[in-house]
């Protein structure tokens, strides 16, 4: 990736909506030229598609807690069927599978401390594979929404 790249993709970032236009007079640049560069991006699998920004207190999800979550026995089938039976729950926002003492985060989102604990034992605890978890709350999330390339 060039400095234009970079540019295109810091920008659609920023502002997914903006249009190719606006984009291309931003970084003094051809519209024909920025649009050819953000088609080459897709299709190079940089930029993987737009997404809508929203708050999760507006969806009544107050609560966000983090999950450590310890599984066994430690296989591919019980990795992948862990995988998908979380990403299926709609108070989950990400699942994370990790090496080191725990196999998995889990972050989720819910209305509030009784939704939390409603979950866990309504979703885990019928779980075989779970012998262990941990939860945290998360006082504050701050998300990075530009994520840069790392120079090499």
């Amino acid at each position: 990736m060039d400095a234009t790249d970079r540019a295109i993709v810091d920008q659609l970032q920023r502002d997914a909506r903006q249009s190719n236009r606006d984009l291309a007079a931003k970084l003094n640049i051809a519209p024909s030229t920025c649009l050819e560069r953000v088609r080459a991006l897709r299709a190079r699998g940089v930029i993987t598609g737009y997404h809508a920004a929203v708050d999760l207190r507006a969806l009544n999800r107050n609560l966000q807690a983090l999950i450590a979550v310890q599984v066994r026995p430690l296989s591919r089938d019980v990795i992948t069927d862990f995988k998908r039976y979380m990403s299926e729950q709609p108070e989950v926002l990400s699942v994370f599978v990790l090496a080191g003492g725990d196999d998995f985060i889990v972050h989720v989102a819910v209305a509030d401390i009784q939704r939390l604990h409603d979950f866990l034992m309504d979703r885990f605890t019928i779980r075989r594979e779970i012998v262990g978890f941990r939860t945290s709350i998360v006082y504050q999330h701050v998300d990075s929404t530009v994520v840069t390339p790392l120079v090499p």
